[in-house]
């Protein structure tokens, strides 16, 4: 649940219908869910048996698999680096998270007869920013403080369930409405002459990739939390196919709500006549959707915005964690000290970017996922499959599943993480 929650956040939530719908529905959705589990699925392996292996942050795991002397030296420059592009996300993460918590107090608000404080909430202004990243880093820091058994299991298996429970109720609400079908079929009626289209299978791959936590050593950490009794093949299944699941359950929901609101008379195009993505779905789009609904409308931003938080808050878990869980192995911090001085250095990052939104907030955001992220993820194919012995990790792999080395796990994953996952990772950078 904890690993799942890691990979499931906003942008299954805002990200994935976005670019579904920018590139052909049904096609990006085919194209999709075959590259999450020929390409993504094999480098989370990877991050989990290299947890699980070492027992460590991802700085100490990667210098325990080095060799030799350069690679030891490569293991903590890969380490550091995913370390800070972690705490960088989050610095921006926590931000977009503050406004999820904004909109969920909007509706509240608005049934208290608070037209004034509702206005406010809804203000893109820097006070308010700064106070609800501020809220969202201390949720964030309180529950990773609490440790891994107190703190990210027994939130994660609260919060996951709430949220897919949240999504389904309002997957069947919107299918009730006007217009709904329209998105419906646009999401799932494929045109495969789309498919050949290199924009969409490198936006499929990227989308595959980073939704996933690759790359900056949140599934590293996690897989060094597993016990080895494990079947690590099935733990890293369950965690791709719900991802995925949630991603797809997350179209369903935001496609057929666009296509609502635009039966609504609410605008879903941008100047340029591509759909509205990103932020600006989430804070202009639905919830002008939502007050065309009337008073039923107040308790479906609640909900909508419950489930964003959730999403929100399981994915900066599991970002905290990797400073954290350095500071705690490697300099002998204690967790909930560690926790504190990390979590309010980068709320500290998040307010500077607050106040200077215009020109650091896509700086800030392109470097960490676009630049840093699929180099960290190149970096970790190589160690699991160039730099690490194929025996010992065959032999890790054997201590929760005995008989891997006969199945089709085995036969497939070690030419793939080789060969197949640099090369694409490396293809969606280029792009």
């Amino acid at each position: 649940m904890a690993a799942s929650g890691s990979a499931v956040g906003l942008g299954n939530i805002w990200g994935f219908p976005t670019n579904a719908a920018s590139n052909g529905g049904a096609a990006f959705l085919f194209t999709y869910l075959i590259l999450a589990f020929a390409l993504a699925y094999p480098a989370l392996m990877a991050e989990l048996i290299i947890g699980r292996y070492a027992r460590a942050n991802a700085v100490t795991a990667l210098r325990t698999i080095s060799s030799g002397n350069k690679t030891r030296l490569l293991a903590l420059l890969v380490g550091f680096i995913g370390i800070v592009t972690v705490s960088f996300i989050l610095s921006f993460y926590g931000i977009v998270s503050g406004w999820m918590i904004a909109f969920f107090f909007d509706p509240v608000a608005r049934l208290l007869g608070a037209s004034q404080l509702s206005a406010w909430l809804t203000n893109d202004a820097v006070m308010r920013n700064s106070l609800f990243v501020v809220l969202f880093m201390l949720l964030t820091i309180y529950i990773i403080s609490a440790g891994v058994k107190e703190g990210i299991e027994k939130w994660a298996s609260r919060l996951m369930p709430s949220l897919i429970v949240i999504l389904l109720l309002l997957i069947v609400y919107v299918l009730t409405l006007p217009g709904a079908m329209d998105g419906l079929r646009a999401y799932l009626i494929p045109d495969f002459s789309l498919i050949a289209d290199p924009s969409l299978l490198v936006d499929a791959m990227g989308q595959a990739f980073f939704s996933l936590s690759l790359g900056v050593g949140t599934m590293l950490i996690y897989g060094s939390y597993i016990s080895s009794n494990e079947n690590l093949p099935t733990i890293g299944s369950l965690v791709a196919l719900l991802d995925v699941g949630i991603a797809v359950m997350a179209g369903m929901l935001i496609l057929p709500a666009m296509y609502v609101a635009l039966a609504s008379g609410v605008e879903i195009y941008d100047d340029s006549g591509g759909l509205i993505a990103g932020p600006g779905l989430i804070v202009s789009v639905l919830p002008s959707l939502f007050s065309t609904m009337g008073a039923i409308g107040v308790f479906v931003a609640i909900a909508f915005f419950a489930l964003m938080t959730i999403a929100s808050l399981t994915s900066s878990i599991s970002m905290l964690e990797v400073p954290v869980a350095y500071a705690v192995e490697h300099h002998e911090l204690e967790r909930h000290r560690a926790a504190m001085l990390i979590g309010s250095a980068i709320t500290a990052i998040s307010l500077i970017i607050v106040f200077n939104f215009d020109p650091l907030f896509d700086l800030v955001v392109t470097v960490t996922t676009e630049v840093s992220q699929p180099l960290l993820g190149f970096a970790f194919c190589i160690f699991a499959a160039w730099i690490w012995q194929r025996s010992e990790i065959l032999e890790e792999i054997k201590k929760g599943c005995p008989e891997v080395e006969s199945g089709i796990f085995w036969k497939i994953w070690p030419v793939y993480v080789k060969f197949i996952c640099p090369v694409a990772i490396l293809v969606v950078y280029f792009q």
